[in-house]
């Protein structure tokens, strides 16, 4: 019986290493053509309305998704739990009105800043080709990271670090 579960547990310990693995290489390689040009952006208006100002000298999280992806559902939360220790700003992409936006917010519990994409042309500028899509830019607002998929809130918060400690140099 012993052997059983070390037998099981390792197959389901290297699964997971192979998933990771997978899940990583693929991210990696859809995240070569985003853009990954220094921030341009200082403030922007926010789908309720609001103005969103750039913070200086502070790292920031830009992340795209959208109302009708399963990932960004799954993810959600982990943006949503960064948000209350970093500046996060988010991009909902072909998701609808303002009000749809509202809806998906309050029926989640969200209270992250959100533009509304209606056209995509945020994501085109930053060249999304699949969501959710993450940038974590430094004080500088130099990207540091970037990552195409989900992400774990582990993940977010040692990035967001790295960001903090270790902007890049120009």
């Amino acid at each position: 019986m012993k052997e059983k579960f070390i037998y099981y547990t390792k197959e389901i310990l290297l699964f997971i290493l192979v998933i990771t693995i997978f899940a990583n290489g693929i991210s990696f390689y859809k995240s070569q053509e985003l853009n990954k040009q220094p921030l341009k952006l200082q403030s922007i208006k926010l789908f309720n309305n609001t103005i969103y100002t750039m913070e200086k000298d502070e790292p920031l999280l830009i992340h795209f998704w959208a109302t009708w992806c399963p990932t960004c559902k799954m993810e959600v939360d982990n943006i949503q739990r960064i948000s209350k220790h970093y500046n996060v700003l988010t991009f909902a992409v072909k998701s609808g009105s303002d009000y749809d936006i509202y809806q998906y917010m309050q029926e989640r519990g969200l209270d992250f800043p959100v533009v509304n994409d209606k056209d995509g042309s945020f994501a085109q500028e930053f060249h999304i080709n699949a969501y959710p899509t993450t940038f974590i830019y430094d004080k500088n607002h130099n990207l540091i990271f970037s990552e195409v998929g989900y992400t774990s809130s582990i993940g977010l918060y040692l990035r967001m670090l790295w960001a903090s400690y270790f902007p890049k140099d120009n």
